[in-house]
């Protein structure tokens, strides 16, 4: 069996609060894209990675994510992984991976599905939502298709580490769309270069995807180490019907 394991967009994010066990409770806009990776499951036991995208280099080993989502449902298979979703840039590329898995075992549980990442239990519904909680509340909205110019560049952001300078600089709440656009910044200064590199090349003010480090603006603008993109209904989803938005 091969499945498509979609990334996501976060369209907008705010940080709106802190639980006792220190995560972070966030108000969210996240679309699923027509870039996907491929699992092609198979009898056995083992998991073999082909890199297809660039991107930082993603390990097979116990601490992948697809590895993990197996172990969970506690299921085995020879897992042949495709990367097309560059790792590292904030596009959910892992959690669409585990969320593939979960659906080949048959789990549609977004409270199962939190347990591998917050972004997991959107990948395994996908299409267009507004997401709230750490991640594994899920209000569908209509889906909009839609084209996205991405720029990525060739590092990441450690989730942990812009949540943990977010807290340090007193939770700031950023003028753009997205909280976490500041303490990016104050973790990986690099990303302001890539950010106006992309400005400048479109005319629109470009927008941090998630922690980073993917930089997106609205349209498509092919261009060099520009990504065009468009948001889908998602993989295996039907289109929802149009009804105004709960917000």
């Amino acid at each position: 069996m091969t499945l498509a394991a979609e990334a996501k967009l976060t369209l907008s994010l705010r940080v709106v609060g802190v639980r006792d066990d220190g995560y972070h409770l966030i108000d969210a806009e996240m679309v699923s894209l027509d870039l996907a990776d491929t699992l092609t499951f198979a009898p056995g036991d083992g998991l073999e990675v082909v890199a297809a995208a660039t991107g930082l280099e993603v390990p097979a080993g116990d601490d992948n994510l697809v590895r993990r989502a197996l172990t969970l449902v506690g299921r085995t298979a020879r897992v042949r992984l495709e990367k097309r979703i560059p790792a590292g840039g904030g596009l959910g590329g892992g959690s669409a991976d585990a969320a593939a898995v979960l659906r080949w075992a048959g789990v549609d549980d977004p409270d199962l599905a939190a347990l591998l990442g917050a972004d997991v239990p959107f990948c395994l519904r996908g299409g267009r939502a507004r997401v709230t909680g750490i991640g594994e509340r899920l209000d569908p909205l209509p889906a909009r298709p839609a084209p996205y110019t991405l720029v990525v560049p060739p590092f990441g952001c450690a989730t942990p580490a812009v949540y943990r300078a977010w807290d340090e600089m007193g939770g700031p709440t950023a003028e753009g769309p997205n909280d976490l656009e500041p303490a990016a910044l104050r973790v990986e200064p690099r990303l302001a270069a890539w950010r106006d590199r992309l400005g400048e090349a479109t005319g629109a003010t470009p927008v941090l995807a998630g922690s980073g480090s993917t930089w997106f603006v609205p349209g498509a603008f092919p261009g060099p180490d520009r990504l065009v993109v468009t948001a889908t209904a998602g993989v295996d989803q039907p289109v929802l019907p149009s009804h105004p938005d709960p917000s």
